[in-house]
């Protein structure tokens, strides 16, 4: 964790400070401090507990100031979690901190310190080199608030969620962008491929149905086969069917993609077709031309059709996305954004560094 490494070298840089000599060096004044390794202290916070390693001395003064620079209300026990520290930037008029979650004002100094550290990290995982292991691709994009100069905008952010065989899972990467088009998907399908996620392995690639996305995927990977997500095909059915059709066209909506195989699928379709065609003829027009990437999921294990028909295993991240940006109202500026976003990211990662997808590994 970024927060961790940071606050750990910032205790080790006042310890320094304090003892005025280098590593190993002995200077014979009387009362003088020397360095006395580390030890290991716990910071409760709302979302669980912080190790952090805090340098000490041979003296018990250096402890009794401010531990390691974390804020008092982390040692309280209430504070915001500590990858969202640094919410905003620092006031180019004044210099001061716009926003810092844990409601205490850090200096200047402090700020830009960890924003250019955060930057530098954040250009490391945009350049990672990826592997062509990835055998389940999920893209989808969550749009975010960003304060102009004209005013506030919305930017989109652009996704991609990998999955391997044996079910280990990774957000492989993060594109800021003003929507979704063929142009702005390329974009980081390309970036994709030239980290090293050529596709060789890939399986399925997984999507909410944007069309700007389809056609990028097209350029990028032609051969790896397409599914159209569920949830946003049943939302987009939906909305063009009357209050009382509502219950019966979901019901016949749902028994396709629950039918206990391609061809019962495709049976299924046929029923709703002969239902709904003189009522709603485009929506079942739309709905037959998607069918084939709407079925895409019945190749595979049965136990992965339904963590396949859908895009909720990226969906659920922009659940917690929207609820870490949502008390800083708006960005202050882009980079912002890629900030908070590559924080949140990057926890989930290290939580799933050890952790498989149980459904993903019992169908390897």
């Amino acid at each position: 964790m970024y927060w961790k490494r940071a606050l750990e070298e910032e205790s080790a840089r006042r310890r320094d400070a304090h003892v005025q000599c280098d590593p190993y060096e002995r200077k014979g004044e009387e009362g003088r401090d020397y360095r006395n390794g580390f030890y290991q202290r716990d910071f409760v916070t709302r979302l669980g507990v912080l190790r952090l390693k805090i340098a000490r001395t041979r003296q018990k003064e250096f402890l009794a100031g401010d531990v390691a620079g974390v804020p008092a209300a982390w040692r309280r026990g209430d504070a915001a979690d500590p990858g969202g520290l640094l919410t905003g930037d620092l006031d180019s008029a004044g210099g001061r901190v716009v926003a810092v979650v844990s409601g205490e004002a850090v200096s200047a100094q402090t700020v830009s310190k960890l924003t250019r550290g955060l930057d530098h990290l954040v250009k490391a995982f945009h350049q990672a080199r990826l592997q062509d292991e990835w055998a389940y691709l999920f893209l989808d994009g969550v749009s975010l608030r960003v304060r102009r100069p004209g005013g506030r905008k919305r930017v989109q952010m652009l996704v991609a969620y990998g999955v391997r065989r044996d079910g280990s899972r990774q957000l492989l990467a993060f594109l800021r962008s003003q929507g979704e088009s063929q142009a702005a998907w390329e974009g980081l399908l390309q970036d994709l491929y030239r980290r090293g996620l050529v596709g060789e392995k890939l399986l399925l690639v997984v999507t909410d149905g944007c069309p700007g996305l389809a056609a990028a995927l097209q350029t990028v990977y032609p051969r790896v086969p397409h599914q159209r997500c569920w949830v946003h095909k049943m939302r987009n059915i939906l909305e063009h069917v009357r209050k009382r059709d509502y219950a019966q066209v979901k019901g016949e909506v749902q028994a396709i993609y629950r039918a206990e195989s391609r061809g019962a699928a495709q049976a299924a379709f046929e029923i709703f077709r002969r239902h709904w065609q003189s009522a709603y003829p485009a929506m079942v027009k739309k709905l037959g031309e998607d069918l084939p990437e709407l079925l895409a999921f019945y190749r595979f294990p049965r136990q992965l059709w339904k963590p396949l028909r859908t895009t909720n295993a990226i969906e659920r991240r922009f659940v917690e996305v929207r609820r870490r940006t949502r008390p800083m109202v708006c960005f202050v500026n882009v980079e912002s954004v890629d900030r908070i976003i590559f924080s949140i990211f990057n926890r989930f990662n290290a939580e799933w560094k050890n952790r498989t997808l149980r459904l993903f590994t019992q169908a390897a």
